[in-house]
């Protein structure tokens, strides 16, 4: 414990000062929204900072002697009903607990994040999602069995319970100057998860539906938003015991729907998941050359992208997943703490795998390009710096395009540390003039470059953002047997919103449970019409690219993972401790 704990302070002052160089050398380039949140993202999400989540995630998986198969094994017993004691404290089952859970994470981060990931990391970052889902089991067990250990049930109809309440009841009988940094740890992750909430449980999935919805049916993302707002405000009012109900019936529906539907796709081509899977071990390993709308990916890209989205899609580390678990009904800490190891293994390798699979068979994360350009022209913009450059493009080709796309070119300049190579995006936002009926320009992004860029082969392709790609790639799996199945459009837009209504829920209960903690009770009502106001924002159209939604989603599960890591290791020698009494008396029969 004495050792874990040297390490602990050791790695949290390394991934807490050493990121501060990042930002001290990109500052000369902040001009823009999206520089400021590269910058910040660059900080949250430095390398020394995953691999702190990665070795506590391997620490914690040999100190409780491989907890995932515990995890695998009593955790299906448990959700099954076997120990469901009504009498117990808490509000709803384990089964409600881990359906809340679930219900955040397996969402459109396995949908959209997935495609996400592979779209900017290359196929090498599905394996990286994989060792961060089998590690955070692990991870998972560990977090939830302490805010288990440190729930407060005064009020059994609404237990409270997370890493801010878990530090907190580790200050008593604390010296005043612990207390005073104690609190501002667990205020600071109180904040982070409040943030987390509105960008990740909120922001991107409202922004996904809305423009998924747009693009497939011309339905004003305006009006997904207030559709969205009204049933996610109408589940939420009820509080745990409604969303535990609703999220109950709606997650096993989901998965069911969308894990089928991709066993569909893989069965039609059962004969290239080897090669899909030998893709992923190599291009994991080693840097994998560009081709067609792939701009080639690094193999620290790869282990970035993969890390950063798996953990957004499973909350391994993030300190969000213990608060809907805290509700659950069972005398047995350690017992939901098992329940929760499951939650990583079913959203991120079993599902993610799916999604990623069926992207990678049909093709299109490297696709040819859909549009030739005859002309295109890049000129130095001035007076603002020698090295940005934006591209002119004739309109010979703008009929082919339609309203609200985003498309992008690729184009060879400096060395670009993603792809490892000297070749990177420009996109551009069509503009549509509705008064003549016809697309009238493109607006193409700034780039940077101290030498003048080239345009490659002159081709421009369809930026399918997020879950569009997704979407895209189920109908690509289909296009040569039911050319007119459309399965993308009607399966992934069914379920980005199924999985963004169910992931809303939840993450309002969990930045609700932070407002509580800083705020009060009196705060609740007021945090929820906020919330719900937030689902609209999100689909008024400020976000445009992938780049823009990885930049913004990946703030608040940064900040999340930054406050939560030294709670966990400053406090998990008390899991391991009750996890392994409780293992001892589960082989003694004590249970039965």
């Amino acid at each position: 414990m004495q050792v874990f704990h040297l390490y602990s302070l050791g790695l949290l002052g390394y991934c807490w000062i050493q990121p501060k160089n990042i930002y001290h050398k990109q500052r000369g380039d902040m001009n823009d929204l999206n520089s400021w949140l590269n910058a910040i993202g660059s900080i949250l999400w430095h390398e020394n900072v995953l691999y702190a989540l990665l070795i506590t995630g391997l620490i914690l998986t040999v100190w409780s002697g491989f907890s995932q198969y515990r995890a695998l094994t009593h955790g299906v017993k448990v959700i099954r009903g076997d120990y469901d004691k009504p009498d117990d404290p808490g509000a709803i089952t384990h089964f409600q607990a881990l359906s809340t859970a679930l219900s955040a994470t397996v969402g459109l981060g396995n949908i959209g994040g997935v495609a996400l990931a592979i779209s900017l990391g290359g196929p090498g970052a599905i394996f990286w999602m994989w060792v961060v889902g089998f590690l955070g089991m692990a991870v998972k067990i560990t977090e939830v069995s302490l805010s288990m250990l440190h729930r407060d049930t005064s009020d059994p109809e609404n237990p409270n319970g997370g890493p801010m309440w878990v530090m907190s009841n580790n200050l008593i009988g604390r010296s005043k100057i612990i207390k005073i940094l104690g609190m501002g740890i667990a205020g600071t992750f109180s904040v982070a998860l409040i943030i987390n909430t509105f960008i990740a449980g909120n922001y991107f999935q409202a922004w996904n539906v809305g423009e998924l919805t747009e693009q497939y049916f011309g339905i004003p993302s305006i009006v997904t938003g207030l559709i969205l707002a009204v049933i996610v405000g109408a589940v939420i009012i009820g509080g745990i015991k409604r969303i535990g109900e609703v999220t109950s019936k709606l997650v096993p529906f989901m998965l069911t729907l969308y894990v089928l539907s991709c066993l569909l796709v893989l069965a039609f081509n059962f004969n290239q998941i080897p090669s899909m899977f030998a893709l992923i071990f190599n291009a994991a390993f080693s840097p994998l050359e560009a081709s067609n709308a792939f701009i080639g990916g690094a193999v620290g890209s790869a282990f970035m992208l993969g890390m950063q989205r798996a953990l957004f899609s499973n909350e391994a580390g993030q300190g969000s997943s213990p608060v809907a678990h805290s509700a659950a009904k069972t005398k047995e800490p350690i017992r939901e703490g098992v329940v929760a190891g499951l939650e990583p293994f079913v959203d991120t390798i079993v599902v993610c795998t799916m999604s990623a699979l069926v992207i990678l068979i049909s093709g299109v994360w490297n696709r040819p390009a859909e549009i030739f350009i005859n002309e295109a022209v890049f000129t130095p913009v001035t007076p603002v710096s020698e090295n940005e450059w934006q591209l002119s493009t004739d309109d010979s080709f703008y009929a082919q395009l339609s309203a609200d796309q985003n498309v992008f070119v690729v184009v060879s300049g400096d060395l670009n540390p993603q792809s490892g190579n000297t070749l990177s995006k420009v996109t551009g936002e069509v503009i549509y003039d509705n008064e003549k009926k016809a697309v009238t320009n493109i607006k193409w992004q700034k780039f940077t470059s101290e030498k003048k860029p080239q345009l490659l082969d002159k081709e421009l392709y369809i930026d399918y953002v997020g879950a569009m790609l997704t979407a895209k790639a189920f109908d690509k799996a289909f296009e040569r047997n039911w050319p007119d199945l459309e399965l993308g459009k009607w399966l992934v837009t069914l379920a980005s919103w199924l999985f963004a209504i169910s992931t809303m829920i939840s993450w309002s209960y969990y930045g609700e449970k932070g407002v509580v903690f800083l705020m009060g009770q009196k705060s609740v009502l007021p945090y929820r019409i906020i919330f719900c106001l937030i689902i609209v924002f999100a689909t008024l159209g400020f976000i445009k690219t992938n780049e823009e939604l990885n930049s913004l989603s990946v703030i608040g599960t940064g900040v999340c993972l930054v406050a939560n890591l030294p709670i966990i290791w400053l406090f998990s020698h008390q899991a391991m401790r009750e996890y392994k009494q409780y293992i001892r008396k589960l082989k003694a029969g004590d249970f039965l």
